[in-house]
């Protein structure tokens, strides 16, 4: 078996003992002598498990019980409209703050329901940096205030956690969710797809408030309504079973790595190597972002010219590291060194780095 340096920005990286475990447990699992994709999702077996996640989440989050844990389907793209659905209406209006492509993503269809005041850091196209706490413009009267925590296709990242007034506080927490600490007392809501950081594709994890959740409009589709997954354990239909399961093992594997504190001390070992290699290279690799504003999840940098980074991901497969490739709207380079990723695996890529370099300087 071949394992290769998986640089993916999702679907990613998945810790090597969770698929084990998926592994050993695939043809009988709980002693049901079938797997949990076969299992029926009333059984006590599914149910525990589901359950189980969901504490173990709140655990690892430190949320208390007035968390609602929910599992949806369609990925944070599908929040870009149901959050402004259910929550933005008669009237109201709510703060964006843009930082990159998916916060643009969600202001548009933000849009299609009331009135956003936005603040962007959006400069000829291209976003490369994190806004400073006076540089927001916020209304006080907004429904929710909603911003991006890291932008997987620019590279950036929030390094501190801002304050945002007396408005109920929305986070898409996708791409770097369980990386490190967050102090969860001061959202209403997070959401993110599960890709990254906690799993496999197919399920979205979106945390809510009772509080906030009662302010969300009555009258919607059922499927679309926070208040129906809420109501029925995230069980009112068929949910995303074996995503869950994932789920719920990657949470167990997070915890017992020491929880969110040492992700983020394993996470920022990880940028200090990768950084450190951009930055030593005399502007050999070059890195568009702000330096207080660099993501610790999304490494992004240029080579002089698209040939020589085409021959760099050429190159970088050859070597077993794979999923390099800058996103299609940007180019260039992207390393997406999720918490699957070993300080190991970093430290290969930074020689890889280096060797590339002594080899096409």
């Amino acid at each position: 078996m071949k394992r290769v340096i998986n640089f993916n920005a999702g679907p990613a990286a998945i810790p090597l003992p969770v698929l084990e475990k998926a592994q050993a447990e695939m043809l009988d699992w709980k002693g049901t002598g079938m797997s949990v994709m076969e299992v029926s999702h009333r059984s006590k077996e599914y149910e525990e498990m589901h359950n189980h996640a969901q504490a173990l989440f709140r655990e690892i989050a430190g949320m208390g019980p007035e968390w609602k844990i929910l599992f949806l389907t369609g990925g944070a793209s599908t929040q870009f409209f149901q959050l402004p659905m259910n929550m933005l209406y008669d009237g109201k209006t709510a703060d964006y703050i843009v930082t990159g492509h998916w916060g643009k993503a969600a202001l548009k269809e933000a849009k299609r329901y009331g009135q956003i005041n936005v603040t962007s850091t959006e400069k000829d196209g291209v976003f490369r940096s994190i806004p400073k706490q006076n540089e927001l413009k916020l209304d006080p009267k907004a429904a929710y205030v909603h911003y991006t925590s890291n932008n997987t296709i620019f590279g950036s990242q929030w390094h501190y956690w801002p304050k945002l007034g007396s408005a109920p506080v929305v986070c898409d927490m996708s791409s770097d969710i369980f990386s490190r600490p967050f102090p969860a007392g001061e959202f209403s809501m997070i959401y993110a797809g599960a890709q990254k950081n906690l799993g496999p594709s197919g399920v979205t994890l979106v945390a809510i408030k009772e509080d906030f959740l009662a302010k969300a409009k009555e009258d919607l589709p059922t499927m679309l309504a926070y208040k129906t997954f809420a109501d029925n354990n995230s069980l009112y239909n068929t949910p995303p079973c074996f995503s869950i399961y994932i789920l719920d093992l990657t949470l167990g594997w997070v915890k017992d790595q020491g929880g969110l504190v040492a992700m983020e001390k394993t996470n920022q070992e990880k940028g200090r190597i990768l950084y450190g290699a951009i930055d030593a290279s005399g502007g050999y690799y070059a890195c568009p972002v702000e330096k207080e504003s660099r993501s610790l999840m999304n490494v992004v940098f240029r080579l002089k010219g698209e040939e020589l980074e085409e021959k760099f991901v050429k190159e970088a497969k050859a070597a077993g590291i794979i999923g390099v490739k800058g996103h299609r709207s940007t180019g260039g380079i992207r390393f997406s060194t999720y918490n699957a990723s070993s300080v190991q695996n970093i430290k290969d890529a930074a020689a890889f780095m280096q060797d590339f370099q002594k080899k096409n300087g």
